[in-house]
This record gives C-alpha cells, sequence and structure tokens, in this order.
C-alpha cells in the first residue's frame, strides 16, 4: 500500500475469483440502470455491487490508506467498446456529491447530476477520498485503459493548463489490469485514457469511491442518496 501513498496508485492482481466477477456481470446486464454513453451512475443501488463494494477487504484496504473507517458512497460502471468508444484528456477527479448546496469556501463550480447535487471539492477533502476500480474485464492497449502520471496527486488541485503543462514533462504509465484486479487510485492523481482499438474487447470498470469522513467544514456532508435505495437481484 506504500506505492499508493507515494505514487498515487496501486494494482492488486486477481483480487477477486472469477465467479465473483460472472456473477456481477450478470446483474449488471439484467439490471435497468439508466445508462450514457460511458456507462451508468448510481452503481450501489444494486445489491450486487453494493456487496461489492462493502467487501471487508476492500473496506479494511481503504480504512487503512484512509486513516479511518471507509465507506463506499458512490460507484459508477464504465463500459468502454469499440461501439461505445470516447477519449478521456488529462484530469483530476474533483467532484463529489453532497446533500446540499452550501456557501463553503473552496467548493464550487457546483452542478446537478441526475438529481444529485456535485460541487468540485478544496484539496483538503479529496485527500480524504479513495477509488477504488474492480475490473469486470481485462484493460489493456487494445480497449483503451487508463494512463496516469504518478506523484501528481500529491500537488493540490490543478488548472488545466498545470495539467497540460504536467503531461508533457512526466512519462505516463499505463495500467493493465486483468478481470478481477483491482486499480487503487487517488483522486487527485492525474489520469487519461485512449479510445479502444479493439473491435471486440470490452472494459468494463467499477469505479467505487470511498471517504473515511462524511462531514467537511462549513456544513458540507456528502451525499450517500444511494444506500437508500437499493435494487435486489
Amino acid at each position: 500500500m506504500l506505492a499508493v501513498e507515494k505514487q498515487g496508485f496501486g494494482i492488486i492482481p486477481e483480487f477477486f475469483d472469477r465467479e465473483s466477477i460472472a456473477s456481477v456481470s450478470k446483474s449488471l446486464d439484467e439490471m435497468p440502470l439508466r445508462r450514457g454513453r460511458a456507462g451508468a451512475r448510481n452503481a450501489l443501488r444494486i445489491e450486487s455491487v453494493r456487496g461489492l463494494a462493502f467487501d471487508s477487504k476492500l473496506i479494511n484496504i481503504a480504512s487503512s490508506l484512509l486513516g479511518g473507517n471507509a465507506v463506499p458512497f458512490r460507484a459508477t460502471l464504465f463500459n468502454k467498446s469499440f461501439a461505445t468508444n470516447w477519449l478521456v484528456v488529462w484530469h483530476q477527479d474533483t467532484a463529489l456529491p453532497v446533500r446540499e448546496r452550501t456557501d463553503a469556501k473552496g467548493w464550487g463550480p457546483w452542478s446537478v447530476k441526475e438529481g444529485v447535487i456535485c460541487a468540485h471539492a478544496p484539496a483538503y477533502a479529496l485527500e480524504r477520498v479513495l477509488a477504488m476500480r474492480v475490473h469486470l474485464d481485462h484493460s489493456n492497449e487494445e480497449n483503451g485503459s487508463l494512463r496516469v502520471l504518478p506523484q501528481t496527486h500529491t500537488l493540490g488541485v490543478l488548472s488545466d493548463d498545470q495539467t497540460h503543462e504536467l503531461a508533457k514533462k512526466i512519462p505516463p504509465v499505463e495500467c493493465h489490469v486483468a478481470a478481477g484486479g483491482v486499480l487503487l487510485m487517488k483522486p487527485l492523481l492525474v489520469h487519461s485514457s485512449s479510445k479502444a482499438k479493439s473491435e471486440t474487447a470490452h472494459r468494463r470498470v467499477l469505479h467505487i469511491e470511498y471517504a473515511a469522513c462524511r462531514s467537511f467544514p462549513y456544513g458540507i456532508e456528502l451525499c450517500t442518496f444511494e444506500a437508500a435505495s437499493v435494487v435486489r437481484t
């Protein structure tokens, strides 16, 4: 886990067995998630995804890295293929779901995504968050795997120009992860992905986010609305 703290990311291969991944994949295929071009938000509403997110091993890893009792608060399904393809430029993940809009220093701009209030958060809040990407398919150069700029998670929230300059200076690392593997990533780590080149290989990833605390200064509280609306399979 030292690699995550130093580099901003780490890979745990073969974390989940084939049967577990097949079961979650089947439930995702069957459930009526509202899907966009890139995948689907609010995946924690599906019981099988919640079961995965609350796996004790994942919780323990997240808690150890975040220094507190970590809980999952959001999950997103990404489904990249030759038919549903996209390019992601270099960026940081800075938006968090919150319960209500508050005039809070360092928070914003604000938006609403599928009925949920979101705000770009300051570095001190994002440092209490960890993303764990569970790979349902093999991720490689053929289907647009994640690319990262190591150690950039220590630089705070960056402007677009700063991100662009870093991308010219720091050699990127391709994160190839087999199905069942987990990629751990800090939100402030600068990352991107290319388009899929293979006409047959999907790249499905469950991007699950954990937080060590739900409340921040100025009355900001994370929205964990998904826990109250569960679709059972």
